[in-house]
């Protein structure tokens, strides 16, 4: 082809997607959107739920508010969030936990905790969140809505506070997968300011979104339905299954048996770019400065820093300053690094053999609010969702069913993953599911 052909061809495409997000422009136009408290926008503060940053006005938005508000899309509020997105309960803010509208003694999930209440009590129509292990699934899951994370790249991180900058991706909170697939394909896209994301125009997420799913490979890994899950949660997954079975899906057991590294690998990577990240608030260039007298820049930094900055902020610091230090960095961070490949390795594979994998977003259903004390416990809950975001491929949680506790209906959550850039194929999966079910259609007291 010549490079006049090439151009031509490459402008009659934008063109089309122009005339695609005009229309998705249209199908947003008043949509009401609550901002995870990391996002940045000129309205409001953004705190990132820290002393750190209190009372931080952006000046200017993130690229994600931008598209969105030029298609329409009304923002109506920032949301809680544990501190500098590092949780999974939303427990750990400076500003107070977040209640989970279904049960108020339990938790959200986190770290995009109020976002996913926010949805789920419809407050808004749809929620921003970030994902750097499963920060938006697993709330997503726990509040009983629908929790998407974009491939890595796919979206501008470009106004994200960044807490792992090769893991953070920025996503959606909805009741529906249509709304999800419409908000993404405004936000996604090249963007000149985030060097990370992929220089391609957004995609046709929401072209094909209702086509059948008939013969669709769905693989389900041995890893994922063991006895370490609630009861009720194994048996909503059968349940899941049985419905892709009758909707013509090809069902296969495939083998990731690098889901119970996982976790120990993500928390040697992310620490560590927290630890980098993070040093910037050094209390001279932005945000709070401590008030005591110091004698020296050394003594400035300290009493900062441990004024600032929370429990499980100074904890994941030390954790990375710790894997990164002299001694230390080929025993932990060197090896984490290997074993990501693996696991990036480990999903080619597996989607040589399946189009989408299935499984729980997470091993059990919402929990008290103080009941996981020990934060290894709490990191846990991530077990099924790290693995995602240290490939960097897609996933989405979805409401699958329902687990009774203390008279409370807890929703389950279904974890979809999807191949590189195979969002489309992702979200049509999930599509039909929904259309199949009706969790989606379920609120808390609260919100009826």
């Amino acid at each position: 082809m010549s490079t006049i052909q090439e151009r031509d061809t490459f402008n009659a495409f934008h063109e089309y997607w122009d005339l695609e997000n005009e229309r998705q422009s249209e199908t947003l136009q008043g949509m009401t959107l609550a901002v995870k408290d990391n996002i940045v926008t000129k309205t409001g503060t953004t705190t990132c739920g820290s002393k750190m940053l209190e009372g931080y006005k952006s000046p200017f938005n993130a690229t994600v508010i931008d598209r969105l508000e030029d298609a329409g899309v009304v923002l109506v509020g920032k949301t809680n969030c544990d501190e500098f997105a590092m949780g999974s309960s939303t427990e750990h803010c400076a500003w107070g936990p977040v209640l989970n509208p279904w049960d108020r003694t339990r938790v959200p999930g986190g770290s995009s905790g109020g976002s996913a209440a926010a949805v789920a009590a419809r407050l808004c129509q749809g929620a921003l969140g970030s994902d750097t292990g499963g920060s938006i699934r697993q709330p997503a899951a726990f509040c009983g809505v629908v929790g998407y994370k974009p491939t890595y790249g796919l979206v501008s991180r470009y106004g994200l506070v960044a807490f792992a900058s090769s893991l953070d991706q920025i996503g959606t909170f909805t009741t529906t997968v249509q709304d999800a697939a419409n908000l993404v394909e405004i936000m996604a896209g090249f963007d000149e300011l985030d060097s990370t994301c992929r220089e391609e125009p957004a995609p046709a997420l929401s072209k094909n979104l209702h086509d059948s799913i008939e013969g669709l490979r769905i693989g389900i890994p041995s890893q994922y339905t063991g006895s370490q899950n609630d009861p009720a949660i194994n048996a909503a997954i059968t349940s899941a299954i049985n419905t892709y079975r009758e909707l013509g899906a090809t069902i296969i057991e495939i083998d990731l048996p690098l889901t119970e590294v996982g976790i120990s690998t993500y928390y040697v990577l992310a620490p560590a770019e927290c630890s980098s990240n993070l040093a910037r608030y050094d209390g001279i260039r932005y945000g709070h400065r401590t008030d005591k007298p110091c004698k020296d820049l050394f003594e400035l930094y300290s009493n900062t820093r441990a004024e600032g900055f929370g429990t499980e902020v100074k904890r994941r610091i030390m954790l990375g300053t710790y894997v990164l230090s002299s001694g230390y960095y080929d025993a932990y961070y060197n090896n984490a690094l290997k074993t990501r490949r693996l696991i990036c390795q480990e999903y080619h594979i597996a989607f040589e053999q399946c189009d989408v994998i299935l499984g729980p977003t997470t091993p059990s259903v919402a929990f008290k609010i103080g009941e996981k004390a020990d934060p290894l416990s709490m990191y846990l809950c991530d077990i099924y969702t790290a693995n995602t975001n240290i490939a960097g491929i897609c996933g989405i949680s979805i409401p699958c069913g329902f687990s009774e506790a203390e008279g409370k209906q807890l929703p389950i959550g279904l974890h979809l993953q999807g191949s590189w850039y195979d969002d489309a194929r992702l979200l049509r999966a999930a599509q039909m599911f929904q259309t199949a079910t009706d969790f989606h259609t379920k609120v808390p007291e609260c919100a009826q």
